[in-house]
């Protein structure tokens, strides 16, 4: 039987009480990882850390609320009391424009001040406090999930796009930086996936273009439909692998082809 990609290793995954970032905590799960989840969902957050467990792996689920700055060292504690390592951080939580789209002329200034906090701000909190760790070690993974709308605009989400371009150009700084310390740091940029956040903003703008959601749907992508969380994965495997060793400072489009 293959050696799976993550044995033994420890693996921090935020926002992954749902969506994207329980489907990369299965599939790191699977591949032999021991994962810490954190996120504000408790009740989410332990169905998924029983589900590991049950099938034979370790998890430690931590209740966060990521927005408050000084919750990611806090974390950061919490998992190496625990595992007293961590070998790879995925920063999966953020905040969709879904939420309160609307034009910049009349953005909400709290919810563009929380919308960074979530989606650039915790990413860099969260590196800061693991890079110690990490170069210890001479040896680690950095994954951020940003979005396509780190590299195109987004129609009345500027904050969203905003921060998932800061996001990548903080990964493409960090790797520089630890690029000689066996640390890897990437980005996932996904186009849109089936996720409840995802269902709000495709409901939102096909009320605002006068179309069924079924057909706005198939119109995202040039695959006719869109992602589903499983299918971000992959790629979040290999980045956190050995194979990826001479792969860093990128961000890679896992989008059914909206963006190049």
């Amino acid at each position: 039987m293959a050696r799976r990609k993550l044995e033994g290793r420890i693996a921090l995954i935020t926002g992954a009480s749902r969506g994207i970032g329980r489907a990369i905590a299965r599939g790191f799960a699977a591949e032999g990882a021991a994962i810490a989840v954190a996120a504000r969902s408790k009740a989410e957050l332990q169905s998924l850390a029983a589900e590991v467990e049950q099938a034979g792996g370790q998890a430690l689920a931590i209740p966060a609320d990521l927005s408050d700055a000084a919750i990611p060292a806090r974390v950061v504690e919490q998992v190496l009391e625990r595992f007293h390592t961590i070998d790879i951080l995925v920063n999966n939580a953020g905040l969709g424009s879904s939420s309160r789209p609307m034009p910049v002329l009349y953005f909400d200034d709290a919810f563009w001040n929380l919308s960074l906090a979530l989606n650039l701000t915790a990413p860099y909190l969260f590196i800061k406090a693991v890079l110690p760790v990490l170069l210890e070690k001479k040896w680690g993974r950095i994954i951020t999930i940003a979005s396509i709308n780190g590299k195109i605009g987004s129609f009345h989400g500027s904050a969203y796009a905003a921060s998932k371009h800061g996001v990548l150009g903080l990964t493409r700084s960090v790797a520089l930086e630890v690029a000689r310390d066996g640390i890897t740091v990437n980005a996932i940029c996904p186009g849109p996936v089936r996720t409840e956040m995802n269902d709000r903003r495709v409901e939102y703008d096909a009320k605002r273009l006068g179309v069924s959601f079924s057909e706005l749907e198939s119109r995202l992508t040039p695959i006719g439909r869109r992602l589903d969380p499983d299918e971000i994965v992959p790629m979040a495997i290999l980045l956190a692998s050995d194979e990826s060793a001479a792969i860093t400072g990128q961000a890679f489009n896992v989008c059914g082809g909206v963006a190049t």
